[in-house]
Order: structure tokens, then sequence, then C-alpha cells
């Protein structure tokens, strides 16, 4: 018995502190590791630290070795789960977000360029090598490849061409007339062809009759597609002559009848006269001719016969250029490979192997500078959404900082007490926060990566796809970096010095500092600086983007001047509340003019939200209207009816037939006489001509008044009652006419005469309008259409909602010479690149974002006051409050703060969109492929109502809709925990 140890007696511990003479945890604070926390300065309870950092005990005599102390790192993330697991979904959410966003972007552009180059006729995105052949001289098949091939090597990257599609050979620069009689000659003019001896023809055809044309110099041999050969009347064995330089005329034998194969594919599409004729009209000023245009396919051995013709013979290359591996960063070195080729270091090589007289042709150029100046217009304007939702995105990372500092204040302070140095507190914060924010990063950007690989391009890495990966690494590296260091760096600053456990935190006590007032000024500053040089200079940011960050800057402003000012209503509020009956009233707005809830982070990120919510909509919703706007011009109506060529009749019958089809709500018939000569009252050698429109006052100045063009009183064009073909003879009679300010100005004050189909007499111009809704832009010149001589109607003008299948289907049964064209396919054709739809996109997802990190804002807003929350409504209801009346109470208490957001938030979007709206240029965005003209003085920012209202209701609504949850659920737990001896709040 006397071999047993006996336990040594404990001195009796003081109430409230731990068995190590440490003081308790607070109630609602949480427990540290029992073998020490944070290592006050650097010291254990009783132990050293190894090499490697860990903390051991010393053993006491005669017992074994301590085990090691639990890291600090996992302690705390045992500790909380739940905590750590939502800032992972934060950061990962978010660099997924920030690395998408240049895969997007360069996506898009890539997409813009290719499109660009695809979409482009085929005579101007390929390069083009020729020579002017001199007479006599031979060409061999033979020779035009080889040089072909060296050709090609010669042009500087990144440019690359299609061999399968490539051609060389001779062709006639002039069209040579057609010699023989039997050729078809419409209006007394000969046919003139084109002689061509494109490469490798029977490749690129079908053969359908006779033989693919071989012969020599001196016999040249063709062939003809079957298109040329159904209008000309050829077949094998025909012989067509030309001229030639001699007096002998040039005799081509037609050996075969073939059909274009891939007649889409550039090898046919260069010159389209090749495979299918074309009648075409001189261009005599009195008396225009039709004559047929047409093209023979030399044989490539005979080629050097068109030396001896008149056509102006050239030897050529074409290559046509592929885009499959352009991305948007090759757009600059393609500009500059196609100057090189044209006129720098790669011409001068050009010309060693077709001579000095050598020429390069090509569209590229016209091509990569449309590109770029869409791209440089649109950039921008999409930079200014990217720093609004990068702005939000940051806020909302620094509040979840927020809120875990706020769950370990206490600790912290105690720790502090304890000696704890700020580094050693900060390392072991970093530890925390980088321990989940670097891995979620990671994996954000892993996500972004396979979600948004970009267009297929050869040789692109199978895991990271054609789009850079530099930007993205940066984006998720910055997130994880905010992420990891918001924590520490606002612990450090909160507890640079030592705090009182327990003290006040709200509204009451805050006072802004001189630190805090000179920053706000800086702000105010920067934002002044920004606006301004958005409106003098555009929305160019010239490398600085402080441009783009302009509404960012004012929503900051706008944020801080609510949090200065928002306790002064609300308290002014109180006042009068305390005379309702009741204390919930009064106690909410109480507490909501004092409450740490409506802090500057919860505050900045509703109006930042907000506020790109309200720019985005109005950029969108200014897109949109513009483009209707353009339709609507182009169209003159919704939708309009003419014939395929000018001067086409209106068949009888066929507007009763339109009025009765679906959707239509009006149908005006009007008379179109393009090409009318105007007389000027002083002498000029330069003729002026416009379209002759003859109206229904009373039903086209209705038509012009609903679609804001050029709308006039109907009474401008009263009849003279001198129309009909009884005043044919009466070319004395003078009518109102609304003519263009240029027809206008040529006309004059004084009546002139007009000599038109649709009769004679004179005019008078009684007003002047910009546009009008039956010619599509330029001049006119409008009258009452009951007073002109000869009444043909040649135009349908069709109000309301029409559906294109059955308005074809009117008008195909009444004619086939008949157009039909609705606004809104002719709306479509202006969203023409996916740089336009791209930018679109973007901004609706930025939008969308924006929205989701405001709701994120709310509830971490409300989450941090939770535990004070509850800790409230437990010691109210302890004086009587019901479950009914503190649920009212937390519900009513959040709202006074969502609706200084939503109004704050709705008043700096309505600033910011007049503010920036002189700097933005939506016209490329909006109107890729409209004329010019056409509603480009339309496309203007303006605020867009439904964006200002829509975004702050939903705020109000969702707050209140969160707050009330939150009492609800806060009202069902039981008060023991809250009231419990020693809790400090």
């Amino acid at each position: 018995m006397s071999d047993i140890p006996r336990e040594e007696p404990r001195p009796m511990q003081p109430a409230g502190e731990s068995p190590d003479h440490r003081p308790a945890p607070a109630a609602g604070e949480p427990e540290q590791a029992r073998t020490g926390t944070a290592g006050e300065s650097g010291r254990t309870r009783a132990g050293t630290a190894d090499e490697s950092g860990r903390t051991r005990t010393a053993a006491e005599p005669g017992q074994a070795p301590a085990r090691a102390v639990a890291p600090w790192v996992r302690t705390r993330l045992r500790a909380a789960p739940g905590a750590a697991a939502g800032l992972a979904l934060l950061v990962f959410v978010t660099a997924l977000l920030a690395a998408a966003l240049p895969r997007v972007v360069d996506a898009y552009e890539t997409e813009g360029l290719r499109h660009g180059i695809g979409t482009a006729p085929a005579h101007e995105s390929q390069l083009e090598i020729t020579y002017p052949m001199e007479q006599g001289a031979t060409v061999a098949p033979a020779s035009l490849r080889e040089d072909q091939e060296r050709l090609r090597r010669l042009l500087p990257a990144p440019l690359r061409t299609d061999p399968e599609q490539s051609a060389n050979g001779v062709r006639t620069m002039e069209p040579v007339h057609g010699l023989d009689p039997w050729l078809p000659a419409p209006g007394g003019e000969p046919v003139r062809f084109t002689l061509s001896s494109p490469s490798d023809p029977a490749a690129h055809t079908v053969l359908r009759q006779g033989r693919m044309g071989k012969g020599d110099p001196r016999r040249p041999e063709a062939v003809a597609t079957a298109a040329t050969a159904k209008v000309l009347g050829l077949k094998p064995g025909s012989v067509v002559h030309v001229p030639g330089i001699t007096a002998e005329p040039v005799a081509v034998t037609v050996t075969g009848i073939v059909e274009p194969r891939d007649p889409g594919r550039p090898y046919w599409e260069v010159d389209p006269v090749l495979s299918t004729p074309a009648l075409a009209m001189t261009d005599h000023p009195t008396e225009p001719k039709p004559y047929w245009q047409a093209g023979l396919l030399i044989a490539p051995e005979s080629g050097s016969a068109l030396a001896s013709t008149t056509g102006t013979p050239e030897v050529f290359w074409r290559f046509p250029v592929v885009t499959d591996h352009l991305t948007a960063q090759d757009a600059a070195p393609l500009a500059a490979a196609v100057d090189s080729a044209r006129g720098g270091p790669a011409s001068a090589e050009i010309r060693r192997v077709t001579g000095d007289t050598g020429a390069v042709a090509t569209g590229l150029d016209e091509i990569s500078a449309a590109y770029a100046a869409t791209k440089a217009a649109i950039s921008p304007v999409v930079a200014v959404a990217v720093f609004g939702i990068g702005a939000v995105a940051a806020v909302v990372v620094a509040m979840t900082g927020g809120l875990f500092l706020s769950r370990r204040d206490g600790e912290l302070t105690l720790l502090r007490a304890r000696g704890a140095s700020l580094p050693a507190i900060g390392l072991r914060l970093l530890g925390e926060t980088a321990a989940v924010a670097v891995p979620a990063a990671a994996l954000g950007l892993a996500a972004a990566v396979a979600l948004v690989r970009g267009p297929d391009t050869p040789g692109a890495p199978a895991l990271t796809g054609s789009a850079p990966l530099l930007p993205s690494v940066l984006g998720a590296a910055l997130v994880a970096l905010i992420a990891a260091l918001v924590l520490p760096v606002r612990a450090m600053l909160r507890h640079r010095a030592l705090r009182l456990h327990g003290a006040r935190e709200d509204l009451v006590d805050a006072r802004p500092s001189r630190r805090r007032t000179v920053a706000e000024l800086t702000l105010l500053v920067l934002a002044a600086g920004a606006i301004g040089s958005l409106r003098l200079r555009g929305t160019d940011d010239a490398g600085d983007h402080l441009v783009s960050a302009a509404p960012v800057f004012i929503g900051v402003i706008a944020a801080l001047v609510l949090v200065r000012i928002q306790p002064l209503p609300l308290r002014w509020l109180a006042r009068p509340a305390r005379r309702m009956r009741g204390a919930v009233g009064p106690l909410a707005i109480a507490r909501a003019a004092r409450s740490s809830a409506t802090g500057v982070l919860p505050l900045l990120t509703l109006v930042l939200a907000l506020t790109t919510a309200a720019f985005g909509g109005s950029v969108l919703a200014g897109v949109a209207e513009a483009r209707d706007r353009a339709a609507l011009l182009a169209t003159g109506a919704d939708a309009r009816i003419e014939g395929r060529t000018e001067g086409v009749p209106l068949p009888p019958r066929l507007t009763e037939a339109v009025r009765g089809a679906k959707g239509v709500r009006a149908a005006l018939p009007v008379q179109i006489e393009y090409g009318l000569a105007l007389p000027s009252p002083v002498v000029t050698d330069q003729p002026m001509s416009a379209p002759l429109v003859a109206v229904d006052p009373a039903a086209y100045a209705k038509l012009a008044r609903e679609t804001d063009n050029g709308a006039f009183p109907a009474e401008l064009l009263a009849s003279t009652g001198k129309g009909g073909r009884e005043a044919v003879g009466d070319t004395d009679r003078v009518l109102p006419a609304l003519a263009s300010p240029e027809v206008a100005a040529r006309l004059g004050d004084q009546p002139q005469r007009l000599n038109a189909a649709a009769g004679a007499f004179r005019v008078r111009v009684v007003a002047v309008r910009d546009s009008t809704p039956a010619v599509r832009g330029g001049d006119f010149l409008v009258v009452n259409a009951a007073d002109i001589t000869n009444r043909r109607e040649t135009a349908l003008l069709v109000s309301g909602a029409p559906d294109g299948a059955a308005l074809r289907t009117a008008v195909g049964a009444g004619s086939g010479e008949l157009a039909v064209t609705l606004s809104t396919e002719t709306r479509r054709s202006y969203v023409d690149s996916p740089l336009q739809s791209g930018a679109e996109g973007l901004y609706s997802a930025a939008i969308g974002a924006g929205a989701a990190y405001a709701v994120v804002a709310v509830l971490l807003s409300l989450t941090r006051s939770g535990p004070e929350r509850a800790t409230l409504l437990a010691r109210l209801r302890t004086m009587g409050l019901t479950r009914r009346q503190g649920r009212r109470l937390l519900g009513l208490e959040a709202l006074p703060p969502a609706v200084f957001a939503a109004l704050g938030g709705a008043l700096a979007g309505w600033a910011t969109v007049p503010l920036l709206a002189p700097g933005v240029d939506l016209h490329r965005l909006a109107l890729a492929t409209a004329a010019e003209g056409v509603g480009a003085s339309g496309v203007v920012l303006r605020a867009d109502p439904w964006s200002l209202l829509l975004p702050a209701v939903a705020v109000v609504l969702l707050t209140g809709a969160a707050a009330g949850i939150q009492a609800w659920w806060t009202g069902r737990r039981s008060s023991v925990k809250e009231l419990r001896a020693g809790d400090a709040r």
C-alpha cells in the first residue's frame, strides 16, 4: 500500500477560472484547445517548441513523454467546419468567375475575328498576287504551281492558306466581247466574257457533257458551266470568238459542260460570273441597255492564249485564308503580316518571284481594322461591368472576413490581453484562411479551365484549350489572396490596441476619424476625375482603367454618404414613433439607427450591385432600343412589301389580302418613283435626283407619328382638288410637298416644275423632315397621292405584329415578284458579330452575378447580427414580449437599412447613366451591320426605369424575407442558452 503513489491535493480554484488558473471562456466564445491556444507571445503552458514548430509539453519525472499538441489550423477548422465550408464555397465561386472571365472574353473575341474573316466576300478575305502578262508571253502550268508553293512559304505568320482552294493561272482583267452573231444579245449589246484558266479545274467540277479542255496557246480550249451553257446556247464543239490584239480574233473551242463542285467555296466565289451568268445594264446615262456577263474556264495548258486577247491578261495566284488557328491575340500580328505582304519585308521577297510588277491585293487589312474598331468600342463598355462586379465580389469576400472577425472578437481580445503579439495572431489567422482559400481557388481555376475552353484551335493543349491561361491564374490567385488576407488584416487593424471586453460597437460611438474623412475625400476626388475623364475622352481607358471604374467610384461615394447620413432620419423618425402604441415600432427604429449591421461593407455591397445592375440594364436596354429603332427606320413600318425590282406595281387586291393576314393592324399603300430628276432655281451643273412618294396624308401622317419617323400634320399635304386623269393638261397646279433638307435646299422657296411618271406638275416645299417611313434614309419628296395624274401603288407599309409566314402566304398568292421585309428580321441582322453577342451575354452575366452577391451580402449581414438579435429577443421575452412581437421587431429592424441601400443604389445608378452617357458609344455594340446613318443618332445611353426599380425593390423584399425567416427561427429556439450566467453579449 505504501508503494502506491498518492495524488497531491489540488488547491481550490476560483469560480469562473479553468483548472490551469486561466479565466474560463466567455459564453458564446469558441473554446480553445486545452493544450494551449494561440501561443501567447510565442509561449505555451509548460513546453517548448521543436524544430518543426510544434509545441510539446514537458513530461513529469517518471512519466512518458506527452503527446504533441494538435496544430492550430486543424483545430480551428474542426471547431467551425460550417464557416470553413462557407468560405470555401464563396472563394470557389468567386475564383471560378474571375478565372472564367478572361477566357470568355478571349473566346468571343476569337470567334469575332474568325467570323469577320469567314463571312467576308471571298475576294476580300483572300490574298491575291498578280502581275500583268505581256503580249506574246507564255506561262507553263508547272511553273505556276512551283511559284505558288514558293509564294505560300513567303507569307508571314499568322497567315495560313487553304491549299485545296488555292488557284493559279491567267485571266483577263477586262471583259471581252463575244463576236459570234448566234450569241444572245438583249438590247443589242453583245455578251461580255471573262476568260480565266484556274488551276486543276477537274478537281472542282463535275463533267456533264464532252471532255475537259486541253489544247495549247494556238488552239485554246475551254469548258463552260451548265448555267452558262443554258443561257448562251453553248454545247461541246461550240466555238466562241473574242477580239485579239491582231486583226484575227481568238477562237476558243468549248469541249465540255461542267457543274461546279462546292460552288460556295472560294474557288468559285472569287469570280461568280465563271459559274453563273448575270444580266447587267450598260452605264449609258439616258438609255441603259441589258447585256449578259459570262465566263469561260480556259484549260490551264491554253492559258497563254489569253495574252493574244484584248482583255488585258494577268497572271494570278489566289490564296484563301484559313481562320481555324487564329485567336484574339492574332489580330494585331495578322494586320502586321498583311502590311508586310503588301509593302514590307515580305513584299520584297514576293517580288523576287513575280518580278517588279507584282502586286498583292487583299481586303484582310480592312477586315482587321473593322474588327479592331468594333473591339475598341465594345471592350471599354464591357470593362465597366467587369469592374463593377469585381468590386462587389471583393466587398462580399471582405464581409465574410468581417463576419469571422465578429464571431471571434472575444477570443482575439482575450489573446491580446494575455500578451499575444499582432504578428503571431495575423500569421495564425492567415494559416487558417489560406488553408481554405488556396485549395478552393485552385478548384475554381480548374473548373473555369474545364468549362470555358473557347473555340476549337488546331494544336491547342487538350487540357487548357486555346485561351491563354495566365490571366485566369492571376484572377484566381487574386481571389485567393484577398480571401486569405482579409481576416488577418482586419483582425490586426482592429486589435492593434488593447480593447475592453464587451465594449459597445454600434454607430453611437463610431465617430468618423480624420483618416476616414481623408480617405473618403480621396475617393471623391478620384470619382470626380474618372467621370470627368470619361466625359472628355470617351470610354478609351488609355491603359489606366480609371474610366472603367467610374461607376464603382460613384457607388462607393454614395455608400459612404449614406452611412454618414443614415442614422439622422432614423433618429428623427424615432421621436414621433415614441407616441405609437406598443414598443415594437419605436424599438425597431431605435435599433436600426444604432445597429452595427448597418456598417459600410453591407451597404457598399448593395449600392455597388444596384449601380452595376442599373448601368448594365441601361446598356442592354439602350442596345435593344437602338436596334428596334434602326430596324423600324430601315423598314419604314413593322413590315414592308414591294417589288424585287424598282417600279413593280402591286397586284389589284393585295392590300385587302394583307389587311386580313394574322397580326396586321393596318396596311398603307404608297407610290414611290425612284430617281426623279430635280430642277434648281439657280443654274448648276450638279444633277440631283430623289424618290417621289405619293401617299394618303391622313394615314401616312399617322404612321409617321406612331413610328416617330418624320412626323408631320396631315393638313400640310392638303389636296388641291386638281388631281386625277383630267388634270393631265394642267401643269401649272402647285402641290404642297414634304422634303428632306437637301431636296428642300435644291428646290428653294418657289414652286418648281417636275416631269415625273406620276404626272407633270409644280411643287412647293411646305415642311422639311430628316426622314420619312416610305424611304430608307437619304433624300425624298412626299406629295398627296390624290393630286397626281398617274396612280400606281408600288409599296405597302404594314403596321402591327404581322406573322411572317401568313404575310408571305398572302403576298405569294398575289405575285411572286414581291419581297416581304419584316422589321424583326432586319433587327436580327444587326447582331452580326460574336463580339456583340458575347459582350451582351457578359453584361447579362454581370448583372446576374451582382444580384447573387447582393443576396450573399444580405445573408452575411443578418448572420453577423444573428447572435446579438437572439440575445435581445430572449431578454425582451423575459419582459413580456410575445413571440409574434419579437418576430415583428427583428423584421422591422432589418428593413430601414435595406430601404436606404435600395434608394442609394437606385439614385447612384440613375446618376451614373447620365454622367457617363456622353462618353459611352453603343453604336458598334448595337448596330454592327446597319447602314451609315440608319439609327446611329438614336444610340444614346439612357437610364432604364425597370433596371433602376426592379433590383431596388428586390433588395427590400429579399431583406424582409430573410429577416422574417431569421426571426421565425430565432423565436423557436429556447432562451436558456442565450441568458445563461456569464454571457457577455
